[in-house]
C-alpha cells in the first residue's frame, strides 16, 4: 500500500487503468476536497494473468482537529456561492420570556456557527446578525440606539417607490454550502419558537463570475484592503454624518440596508446591449466603466450610486447582494444588502436613484426592477451580541 502525496502521484500510480477511471477518481477528489494523504493505491499481482490490479482507497477524513474558522458579526465575510437572507419580526415584543428568548438565541449566535461550520470548515459558513430600530427599543429599552438607525423611509419619485416593509430582525446568512445555511436557519429557529414569526426567506446563490440575472458584473465598487473597515465598521469615536456632526454607535458595528428587487426579464432582454450597457454604465462583456454623462443629462446607475463628500472624495459601501429566483414560477431577481458605517450614504444613494439626480431623471433601472422590500437593521459588534445574554 502507498502513500500519495500529489496528483501525479497518484495518476502515475493508476496510468494503468482507463481514462474514466482516472477521472472518476479525480471527481471524487475534486468533490469531497479528500487530502491526498487519504487516499491510498493497493497493487497485488495476478500470476495467471501476469498482470498487475491497482485499486484505489479513498478514505473520509475529517478536518474536524482544525480551529473553526468563524469571526462572529464578519459583515466583510468572503463572498459564498449561496446565502440565506432571513427577515424576521417579533410576535409579542412586550412578552419579558419572549424577549429573553430572543436575546438568549441572539447571544448564542456564535455558538449555533460554530456547532453548523464545524461539519465542513473549508465552506466559510458566517452569520450576521441585524436589528432593527422597533425591535432595539423592545430588546435593548436601556441602551441608547445607534445614531442613525431608524426605519426604512419610503422614497417616492415620479414614477418608483422604494417601499418600507416590516421587518426586526436580519440574519445574513453565507457558505459554499446550501445544507450549512439550512441547519443553521433551523437551529436558530428551533431556539427563537414562537417569540418570532418569518417576514421574507430568501435564498440567494451566485450566477457565473458574480454577475446579476440582468447579466452584469455586481459589487465592482466594493472597497478593498485597508478600505473596508473604514467603510463598514463604526469607529470608537463615531464617524462623520457627512453634516459635520459626529454620529455615536456601539463601536464596531455597521449598519445594513436590505431590498429585494424582481427583475422584469422579458423587458429587459428586449434592450440592446448598448442601451443596457448605457443603463449600467459599464460594458456587459468586460465590465469596463463607461464614461459618466454630462452634468444634468441622464445618469447611469453606476453615477446615481456614487456619492462624493465635499472634499470629491467618494463613500463606498459593501454589497454583497445575490440573485435569487425561480424560471418556473417567472422569477428573477436580486437581493440588494449594502453594509456602511455612515446609513445616509445608502440612503443618498436610494434618493438619487429613485428621485434622479437632477430630480426628474430617475436610475433607469428602476424601469425593469421593483423593490418588493426595505429595511433597516444595525449589526452590533460581536462582543456586543455575546453579552445579550446577561441582560
Amino acid at each position: 500500500m502507498h502513500m500519495l502525496k500529489t496528483v501525479s502521484d497518484v495518476l502515475m500510480c493508476v496510468r494503468t487503468t482507463s481514462t474514466q477511471t482516472r477521472l472518476s477518481f479525480l471527481s471524487v477528489w475534486a468533490t469531497h476536497h479528500r487530502p491526498l494523504s487519504r487516499i491510498r493505491v493497493t497493487v497485488s499481482h495476478n500470476k495467471k494473468t501476469q498482470t498487475k490490479i491497482r485499486r484505489l482507497h479513498i478514505t473520509p477524513s475529517s478536518n474536524m482537529s482544525r480551529r473553526v474558522p468563524i469571526i462572529p458579526q464578519d459583515v466583510s465575510a468572503t463572498l459564498t456561492s449561496t446565502a440565506t437572507f432571513l427577515v424576521l419580526r417579533l410576535t409579542n415584543p412586550g412578552s419579558p420570556s419572549s424577549i429573553h428568548t430572543i436575546l438568549s438565541a441572539l447571544s448564542s449566535i456564535a455558538d449555533i456557527s460554530k456547532n453548523v461550520s464545524v461539519r465542513d470548515l473549508n465552506a466559510s459558513f458566517s452569520c450576521t446578525v441585524g436589528i432593527g430600530f422597533n425591535a432595539w427599543s423592545a430588546l435593548l429599552p436601556r441602551v441608547a440606539k445607534p445614531a442613525e438607525l431608524h426605519p426604512f423611509r419610503e422614497i417616492k419619485g415620479n414614477v418608483h417607490i422604494a417601499v418600507s416593509t416590516p421587518g426586526d430582525l436580519l440574519f445574513h446568512i453565507r457558505s459554499e454550502r446550501r445544507d450549512l445555511n439550512f441547519e443553521f436557519e433551523k437551529q436558530l429557529l428551533d431556539r427563537l419558537g414562537d417569540a418570532v414569526e418569518v417576514v421574507d426567506d430568501t435564498e440567494g446563490f451566485r450566477y457565473f463570475d458574480v454577475r446579476d440575472l440582468l447579466g452584469f458584473v455586481d459589487g465592482t465598487a466594493n472597497p478593498v484592503g485597508d478600505e473596508v473597515a473604514e467603510a463598514v465598521i463604526v469607529s470608537q469615536d463615531g464617524t462623520s454624518n457627512g453634516q459635520g456632526a459626529k454620529a455615536s454607535a456601539e463601536p464596531g458595528g455597521s449598519y445594513i440596508v436590505v431590498q429585494k428587487y424582481v427583475h422584469d426579464m422579458k423587458k429587459w432582454s428586449g434592450l440592446s446591449t448598448e442601451t443596457q450597457e448605457a443603463i449600467i454604465g459599464r460594458r456587459k462583456w468586460d465590465n469596463v466603466e463607461l464614461d459618466d454623462a454630462e452634468e444634468g443629462k441622464q445618469a447611469a446607475h453606476k453615477t446615481l450610486t456614487t456619492i462624493e463628500g465635499a472634499d470629491g472624495n467618494e463613500y463606498a459601501i459593501l454589497r454583497d447582494n445575490m440573485p435569487f429566483g425561480s424560471p418556473g414560477r417567472g422569477e428573477f431577481g436580486t437581493y440588494f444588502i449594502g453594509y456602511s458605517s455612515r446609513l445616509w450614504v445608502i440612503e443618498k444613494m436610494l434618493e438619487r436613484m429613485f428621485i434622479g439626480n437632477p430630480p426628474g431623471l430617475h436610475d433607469r433601472l428602476l424601469d425593469y426592477s421593483r423593490p418588493l422590500t426595505g429595511g433597516v437593521f444595525f449589526a452590533p459588534s460581536a462582543s456586543f451580541l455575546a453579552g445579550l445574554g446577561d441582560n
